[in-house]
């Protein structure tokens, strides 16, 4: 199990893809881990790209250190990760809290992101979405999966997707039985805080906004303020997906992910 230590946490991380590629980091979102969240990006991204996933704090196989997070600490412990790599300089992918780590990484470590690709994720929080997470926190603190299941499933996926993968949804919820509780809770908590929105304009990497049509609670209205505060940015549209894009429409996902990248280009001296 690869781990290294990252500062004060020690982080798991997984390499895939041909060491001489450009570095491309996944980012997951807030229930995603390293080792099973990716697995429809992995492949396709791989064949272009040294693919770099991990997990950061009080996600998966990381450390879930007992004390608040924050973005600013997220986005410091992947500089740190990628300096024990010996990696300079990388594109960035996000998806949902993934998403929000990106852009405070892209934010707070301008001249280390090559391409950004921001997915079904906000820059500040309103009120309706304020208290779906704080319903989730709700049911997270007294650790009940199956409620936690329930609570978070229909907001996370469109109903045709969770109608058409019953089994899919039977191993997820087995999964929520293994999550630590007290970790989640420190991640929404630090996730509502979240308050970017006035650093975006020192965002000066290429890059592309996606979020799902089909997303109830990071969907368009979020995806176009990221797109007015970031200069030269893109955004597009998946349709047919929910929150979860790479999960519901991997092609149209990984399509937009590697064409957008694709016109990204590169510095003169190597970035790792």
């Amino acid at each position: 199990m690869p781990r290294v230590r990252a500062g004060d946490v020690e982080l798991y991380y997984e390499w895939h893809g041909p060491e001489g590629a450009p570095v491309l980091v996944l980012n997951n979102g807030i229930l995603m881990n390293a080792a099973t969240s990716w697995v429809l990006q992995q492949r396709a991204f791989a064949e272009r790209y040294h693919v770099l996933l991990y997990d950061c704090r009080g996600q998966g196989l990381s450390d879930h250190p007992d004390a608040p997070y924050s973005m600013a600490q997220h986005a410091d412990d992947l500089a740190r990760l990628l300096d024990t790599q010996g990696v300079g300089r990388a594109h960035v992918l996000g998806i949902s809290y993934g998403g929000e780590v990106a852009q405070a990484f892209a934010v707070r470590h301008g001249a280390r992101t090559h391409g950004l690709v921001l997915a079904d994720t906000v820059s500040e929080i309103g009120p309706a979405l304020r208290m779906v997470v704080e319903s989730w926190l709700d049911v997270a603190r007294r650790a009940a999966p199956d409620e936690f299941f329930r609570a978070t499933v229909p907001w996370n996926f469109s109903p045709a997707f969770i109608r058409a993968n019953a089994a899919l949804f039977e191993d997820v919820r087995r999964r929520y039985a293994d999550l630590d509780y007290r970790a989640v809770v420190r991640l929404g908590e630090c996730f509502q805080l979240l308050h970017l929105t006035p650093d975006l304009a020192r965002i000066t990497a290429p890059t592309r906004i996606l979020y799902g049509d089909l997303d109830l609670i990071k969907g368009r209205e979020y995806a176009e303020i990221l797109h007015r505060h970031i200069t030269g940015s893109q955004l597009h549209a998946i349709p047919g997906a929910g929150h979860a894009a790479c999960w519901e429409q991997p092609l149209t996902f990984n399509r937009l992910v590697l064409d957008f990248l694709d016109t990204v280009t590169y510095p003169s001296t190597p970035s790792c």
